[in-house]
C-alpha cells in the first residue's frame, strides 16, 4: 500500500519536476530582466554613475515625465504608425503573394524558394542592399529620382518624410516571405469541396475568397497580423542602421527611443521607464487582438 502510494506520488510530482528547468529559465531570462527594468524606471539611477552612488527611489517621476514629454509621445506615435503600416503592407504582401503562389504553375516551386531570400537574409545585409538602392548617386532608386513628380533630392534616407517611407518598405521587403509561407500553409487547408460549391454556385475569385478562404484563414491572418505588430514594435537594428532614428527624430520609435536615453544621454531610470510603458502597450494590443479572435470564432461557431 505504501509502495502504491508512494508511486502515486511519484507521478504526480513528475511533470512539475519536468517542467521546472523552463521556469526557471523564464524566471532568469524572462521574469528577472522585467522586474529590474521596472525597479529601475522607479529610481533616479544613470548609466554613468559610480558603483558607491546611492540610487534614490522616485516613485513614477520617471513615467510623469514621459507623460509631458514631447518626444516621447511622437516616438509612440511613430511606432504605433510604423507597426500598423507593417501590418497592413507586409501581412497583406505575405496573403497576396501566398494566394498566387498557390495557383498551380510551372516553375512553381522555385519561385517559392526564391520568395524566401529576403526573410533568410541578416538584417545588415538587407540594410546594407536599400542604402545602395536608395543612394542619390548610383543607386537605382536614386536615379530615377529626376523622373519622380516630387522632390527627393534631400535622400531617401535623410529627408523627411522619405526616410520614414523608406524603412516601411524595407520592412516590408524583409517580413512579408515569413507571412506569405504561414499563409501558403493555411491556404492549403481550405476544403476544396467548399470552394468548388461555391464556383458551382457562381461565385466570382473575390465572391470565393471572401466567403470560403477568408474565414478558414480567420485565425492565421489574426495571428500574423499581432506578430507583425509585436516585430515592428520591437524592430531596432535595421532603422538605427539606415537612418538612426533622423532625420530629426522622425525615425525614432520607442525602441531607439530607449536606446539613445540610456546611451546618449545615460538617463537609465527614465530608458527603463521607456521600455516598461512600450511592454504594456504590446501586451494590450495582444489582449485586444486576441479578444477580437475569441470573439470571431464564439461568432462563426
Amino acid at each position: 500500500m505504501k509502495n502504491r502510494s508512494s508511486s502515486r506520488f511519484s507521478h504526480i510530482k513528475l511533470p512539475y519536476l519536468l517542467t521546472l528547468p523552463i521556469i526557471l529559465l523564464v524566471a532568469l531570462l524572462v521574469v528577472y530582466p522585467i522586474s529590474q527594468a521596472i525597479w529601475t524606471s522607479l529610481t533616479d539611477k544613470t548609466l554613468g554613475a559610480a558603483v558607491d552612488e546611492k540610487i534614490n527611489f522616485v516613485g513614477l517621476r520617471n513615467y510623469n515625465s514621459l507623460l509631458h514629454s514631447p518626444t516621447f509621445l511622437a516616438s509612440l506615435r511613430i511606432t504605433t504608425t510604423y507597426a500598423l503600416l507593417n501590418v497592413v503592407f507586409s501581412v497583406g504582401a505575405g496573403l497576396l503573394t501566398a494566394i498566387l503562389v498557390n495557383k498551380k504553375f510551372r516553375g512553381r516551386g522555385g519561385i517559392r524558394a526564391l520568395m524566401t531570400a529576403p526573410w533568410a537574409f541578416p538584417d545588415i545585409a538587407s540594410v546594407i542592399i536599400f542604402i545602395w538602392i536608395l543612394n542619390s548617386a548610383f543607386g537605382v532608386v536614386g536615379i530615377l529620382n529626376q523622373h519622380l513628380p516630387f522632390d527627393t533630392s534631400g535622400g531617401w534616407l535623410t529627408s523627411s518624410p522619405y526616410a520614414f517611407v523608406s524603412i516601411i518598405v524595407m520592412s516590408m521587403w524583409k517580413t512579408f516571405p515569413f507571412y506569405s509561407i504561414v499563409f501558403l500553409a493555411a491556404l492549403q487547408g481550405v476544403p476544396e469541396d467548399l470552394t468548388e460549391a461555391a464556383t458551382v454556385d457562381g461565385a466570382g475569385p473575390f465572391q470565393r475568397f471572401k466567403t470560403v478562404t477568408l474565414p478558414s484563414i480567420r485565425p492565421t491572418f489574426v495571428l500574423l497580423a499581432l506578430l507583425a505588430f509585436i516585430f515592428a514594435f520591437r524592430q531596432f537594428s535595421m532603422i538605427y542602421l539606415t537612418t538612426g532614428g533622423g532625420p530629426e527624430r522622425d525615425t525614432e520609435t520607442l525602441v531607439l527611443a530607449v536606446y539613445n536615453t540610456a546611451f546618449k544621454y545615460y538617463d537609465l531610470a527614465l530608458s527603463s521607464a521607456i521600455g516598461v510603458v512600450g511592454l504594456i502597450f504590446t501586451f494590450l494590443i495582444a489582449v485586444a487582438f486576441l479578444a477580437l479572435q475569441s470573439r470571431a470564432e464564439k461568432s462563426n461557431s
